[in-house]
């Protein structure tokens, strides 16, 4: 797998009290549902201290806000285009995090969450420690489709990194003992990786280039 990281940041930075780890995207987009893939795999993997919560970011932009501000600590999931080969992965860090993320939008929800950052920057409300973990997509424009083999292969390297982070901060990163309830589950079981992938209609079921009938129609007027 493909990486271009950055060295982790300094041991002696303090324990934060409040760690947030957050996935961005859409999982109905292909590879735009990386950072919540990447979520939803830490979550029915692993249990984590009480002062660690996981979230399904989702495209919420700016209702996120709220969640950056109480967080001391920012773990970030995301696909970014930074021009690289796909599946590559980049680690930014800190004050660095709104610049990458603004660098070269792919859609809405990331303009939605460089602000969010630049808003928590401007109110002093910034996380003192903030990871982002990034991957570059290899395809995005397939709509119900899921990660191409290259990011998923991504997404367990992300996995590893941002569990080495979590450990670091003092989330108390553990395999999952107890069973993950309904209620808990930050992506509902029908949109769980597997079964998303598993009850895809075929291209000739769902018809995803257009109607062939209606587009055969108008070509011949």
């Amino acid at each position: 797998m493909d990486t271009d990281l950055q060295p982790p940041a300094a041991a002696a930075a303090p324990k934060p009290a409040r760690i947030v780890v957050l996935g961005i995207g859409n999982l109905l987009w292909a590879d735009e549902g990386f950072g919540v893939r990447c979520i939803e795999a830490l979550q029915r993997r692993h249990e984590f201290a009480e002062h660690v919560q996981l979230i399904d970011g989702g495209t919420q932009g700016l209702y996120l806000l709220h969640i950056v501000q109480q967080a001391d600590a920012l773990l970030i999931f995301d696909a970014i285009d930074y021009g690289l080969e796909p599946g590559t992965l980049k680690q930014v860090r800190d004050a660095e995090v709104p610049l990458f993320m603004g660098a070269k939008k792919m859609s809405l929800h990331q303009t939605g969450f460089q602000e969010v950052l630049a808003l928590a920057q401007f109110t002093d409300q910034y996380p003192q420690q903030v990871l982002l973990i990034g991957c570059q997509p290899q395809e995005i424009e397939d709509y119900g489709g899921s990660l191409r083999p290259v990011v998923k292969a991504g997404l367990e390297t992300a996995l590893a990194l941002g569990l080495q982070e979590l450990e670091r901060w003092g989330a108390q990163p553990r395999p999952r003992q107890r069973p993950l309830s309904e209620r808990e589950a930050v992506t509902l079981d029908e949109l769980a990786l597997c079964a998303y992938e598993a009850q895809r209609p075929t291209e000739q079921a769902a018809c995803r280039m257009g109607d062939e009938r209606f587009l055969r129609a108008h070509a011949e007027v």
